[in-house]
This record gives structure tokens, sequence and C-alpha cells, in this order.
């Protein structure tokens, strides 16, 4: 996809992620490691499992509809305040 990643649709899903979930904070931060580090995502830090990140789905460009942790297509609150984000 030609269109960098909108910086709203990084932060995850709350359905897919809620903000009060033990390893949220954790989870971020791997993930926006990956980001800075270009890798196409990330070692979950409390299953060891690979996640891909936002960016990695954004230049797939459309929705796998997995129920990503990550998608950054899917509508529906997001971030640690759970607001809604358009596209």
């Amino acid at each position: 996809m030609s269109v960098a990643l909108p910086e709203r649709r990084r932060l995850p899903l709350v359905a897919r992620l809620a903000p009060d979930h033990p390893a949220y904070e954790l989870i971020l931060a791997a993930h926006d490691a990956a980001i800075a580090a270009g890798s196409p995502g990330y070692s979950d830090p409390l299953t060891g499992y690979f996640v891909f990140t936002a960016a990695e789905h954004w230049q797939r460009g459309t929705c796998c509809n997995s129920g990503c942790r990550h998608c950054p297509y899917a509508a529906g609150p997001r971030g640690p305040s759970g607001r809604e984000v358009s596209r």
C-alpha cells in the first residue's frame, strides 16, 4: 500500500486487546519496537506467539478477516481510551 499507516491505526482494537489487559503496555511496547525496527511482527511477551504489526497488515492492503490484534482495517474503539477511530 502506498499510503503510510495512519498513526491512529497503530492502536489495537479494544475488543482484541483490552486496555486493562495485564500486559497491555508491554504488548504495545513490543509492537512499537517492531514497527520502529521495520520488522513484520514481534513475539508476544506472554505467549511467545508471533504477532504481525499494524504496519505489516497495512502494507498487505486488505483485511484477512482472521481477527488480528493489530488489524488497521477493522472498525471499532481503539487504544487505552477506547474511542472510536475512523479511517
